[in-house]
């Protein structure tokens, strides 16, 4: 089991934070707890005043009085929830609001992918962004509530003191078993909601997948929704069990206080009715101190209940502190060199990497030049180390060892923003964005974007910017775009409808993969005038035709500016001014086309093998068409 521990700092940093994000909305709160705090001794003292002037009789003027106090402090009572619930409301919109911007601040702030690549921090970050807003309410509600707690507990432990000081000391000592039985199962609880984590968001997985419409075509195709179904329910019934265990042992115990409550409360009223007997309590005392032992061992038990909502707040809150502590990612140069503009090219000197000690090296002395104005391909097999590359280019990682300089100036000594304001990059996992069509491709350029924003929702229908139209003809998907329901203003997502306009297709529309893939190109050919173009598996979903016509599209434009392509498709890649092959993390061979394919080393090799694959494939159709009419010239042609 693994131990649960409540760093010092992290209460008063969910109250910090708290009351940075809600000064006003707090202060009326915590006036607000003092006085619900002292509602029930004030009713239970008016109760008795009253009771004892009608048994004693006292002026008429005087019991209007009291009444017409037990009316207002009735409807304080009323109306003090209401105004609480808003003001707290208020308080989480305010906080969250807060919590969100530093967490999306801090996340924005990680230099590289490592963290994004972390299992343990991504599932650390979820827990993160599910709680962080609403923790630090909670804390503070507990603080309010324990407040609350102690005030309704003095004064009725005042009260009981007045009446009996020997009742007092039992009603006290009834309480803390209360207390410590309370906090333990708190702690069961917080540790549990820990424990079972795991178990419940492979449930939630699982049951995901069961609803999913990308994975509905799988499910049914290999018949596997049952085999989920059975998984989901497993770890239903396992975190069931576990939380079974608890609910009993919470039972046994809140029956054992409960009987230790009625029996403090038996001998009290036992006391009360002997000492009324006697002479030495009123009517009215009689109701003040059975209202005194109730409340009493009420506010205890809410005490306890809000110091383990506060225990089970700050423990999740942990999980939001420690994104935000987190140590950079990658480090950046406290004073940054300029990033010249690229006249010479990029060079990988040396270049090892791995992506922990623990890993095996992707790259293993990797030598590489790219030189200014022309373009070079990166082959190999899976694993070979082609998008690590892509990365270190990026400076999404470093190298564990050498160097990537860009002009002679190591990557490392510049801003990171900088450099990647230089590149322009499309990637096979490419993103598609619940946005415009327009947005989609403006998101490459955040100037341009701004000039969409400032047109409005109403800016035309069918019409955008020049630079978005340029490059979606560009990417061949401008003809696409131009044909949906508001042309580039069309929402690009089923997500976001609400009953009434589900069923009309002009509030939204899903595009196939290809046609996602070419929107993608155009939003790298937005940034095609910068220094660097990186075009990773640009074509992998796309028809042959559509291939064709991408690597012409890009052939024509590349110019002179560099730029460095990884296909697994080598046909795709036989134009690129040098061929770059990757094996075990090594670079192979390098060098044109027709010089690679002279050499008859690897890149020949796998050229070979895909050409022999579409020879197989022509083979098999003229086999089939036999004497044909038209079979001649297609042999021919072959």
């Amino acid at each position: 089991m693994i131990p649960i521990r409540v760093t010092g700092s992290r209460p008063w940093a969910a109250t910090a934070l708290a009351v940075r994000a809600a000064k006003g909305p707090l202060a009326i709160q915590v006036a607000l707890t003092v006085v619900s705090g002292a509602l029930p001794v004030c009713v239970a003292w008016l109760t008795k005043l009253t009771l004892d002037g009608l048994v004693e009789g006292v002026p008429g003027s005087t019991m209007v009085g009291l009444g017409a106090a037990l009316a207002v402090v009735g409807l304080v009572a009323g109306i003090l929830p209401q105004v609480s619930h808003y003001v707290r409301r208020e308080s989480d919109r305010r906080i969250g609001l807060m919590a969100d911007e530093r967490l999306c601040t801090a996340v924005n702030g990680f230099v590289g992918l490592s963290r994004f690549e972390d299992p343990a921090f991504v599932d650390r970050l979820r827990l993160a962004r599910q709680g962080g807003g609403k923790n630090p309410g909670t804390v503070v509600d507990g603080y309010l509530g324990i407040v609350r707690a102690l005030l309704t507990i003095s004064g009725f432990l005042a009260t009981l003191l007045v009446l009996s000081p020997l009742m007092t000391v039992l009603v006290s000592a009834a309480g803390v078993p209360t207390m410590i039985a309370e906090w333990a199962l708190a702690r069961r609880r917080a540790r549990l909601v820990w424990t079972i984590g795991p178990t419940e968001r492979r449930e939630f997985f699982y049951g995901s997948l069961i609803s999913d419409g990308e994975a509905a075509k799988e499910l049914r195709l290999f018949g596997i929704g049952g085999f989920l179904r059975d998984r989901m329910l497993a770890d239903r019934r396992t975190a069931n069990a576990a939380k079974r265990a608890l609910d009993r042992r919470e039972v046994a115990v809140q029956s054992g206080l409960a009987a230790l409550a009625a029996a403090a409360s038996g001998a009290g009223l036992i006391w009360a009715v002997g000492a009324a007997h006697a002479g030495r309590l009123s009517v009215g005392g009689i109701v003040v101190f059975i209202a005194a032992v109730a409340g009493v061992q009420a506010a205890v038990r809410t005490l306890a209940a809000e110091l383990a909502r506060c225990y089970e707040a700050v423990l999740l809150f942990d999980h939001y502190r420690a994104v935000l502590d987190c140590a950079p990612d990658l480090p950046v140069a406290a004073s940054p060199r300029a990033l010249p503009a690229l006249r010479r090219g990029i060079e990988l000197r040396d270049v090892w990497f791995r992506y922990t000690d623990e890993h095996p090296w992707v790259l293993r002395g990797v030598d590489l030049w790219i030189p200014y104005g022309e373009s070079v391909a990166l082959v190999g097999l899976n694993g070979a180390g082609k998008s690590t590359v892509v990365k270190l280019l990026c400076r999404m990682y470093d190298p564990t060892r050498g160097q990537v300089l860009w002009d002679g100036v190591d990557i490392r000594d510049v801003d990171p923003c900088a450099l990647r304001e230089r590149i322009g990059a499309v990637f096979q996992d490419f993103v598609s964005y619940d946005m415009t069509a327009a947005e989609n491709i403006a998101l490459g350029d955040l100037s341009v974007l701004e000039a969409l924003d400032a047109a409005g929702p109403n800016g035309g229908d069918a019409e955008a910017p020049v630079e978005i139209r340029a490059a979606a003809l560009r990417a061949g998907v401008h003809e696409t775009v131009a044909r949906l329901p508001h042309g580039y203003r069309t929402l690009l997502s089923r997500t976001f409808f609400t009953e009434a306009d589900r069923d009309d297709p002009a509030t939204g529309v899903m595009l196939s993969g290809g046609q996602s893939q070419r929107l993608a190109l155009a939003r790298a050919f937005l940034r095609d005038r910068r220094d660097l173009m990186i075009l990773d598996e640009p074509s992998a979903g796309l028809d042959a035709e559509a291939e064709h016509e991408i690597h012409a599209s890009l052939r024509l434009h590349r110019g002179n500016r560099t730029s460095v392509l990884v296909s697994h498709r080598l046909g795709a890649v036989r134009e690129a001014d040098a061929i770059v092959v990757l094996s075990g993390g090594r670079v192979v061979e390098q060098g044109a086309h027709h010089e690679l394919l002279a050499r008859e080393g690897e890149y020949a090799r796998l050229f070979t093998l895909q050409a022999e694959g579409y020879r197989a494939d022509e083979d098999e159709i003229l086999t089939t068409a036999g004497s044909q009419p038209g079979t001649e010239s297609l042999r021919e042609l072959s």
